[in-house]
């Protein structure tokens, strides 16, 4: 099992985790920020660089991932239907989840 240890991290935001490394393009919940900005993700768990791997207790000490705000919008639409049998009751509601997308710039210790 030859792996190649590249640089990656495993942050946290909007209460979900995220594998990125430095280039990729991540889709997270919504963020309170403008398109064109520059943000710090500080939630750092896990880092992985060529000298070794990082584990948070429950986050690493020092570390930051910094993105680009590549957009914000909304998702695809889901349809909510509530229905009960035999006493004439049909709810019909829609959601778009709104997000971000983020572009890792750099990811430091």
């Amino acid at each position: 099992m030859n792996e190649d240890l590249s640089t990656y991290a495993i942050v946290r935001t909007g209460g979900k985790q995220y594998r990125v490394e430095p280039g990729d393009t991540i889709r997270v919940e919504s963020l309170p920020v403008e398109e064109g900005d520059t943000i710090e993700l500080d939630d750092v768990l896990m880092l992985s660089k060529e000298d070794g791997v990082a584990l948070g207790t429950p986050r690493v000490n020092g570390a930051k991932v910094t993105a680009e705000v590549v957009g914000n919008g909304r998702g695809k639409k889901i349809v909510i239907f509530k229905y009960k049998a035999k006493t004439r009751y049909r709810r019909r509601n829609g959601h778009r989840q709104r997000y971000t997308d983020l572009k890792v710039t750099g990811i430091s210790t």
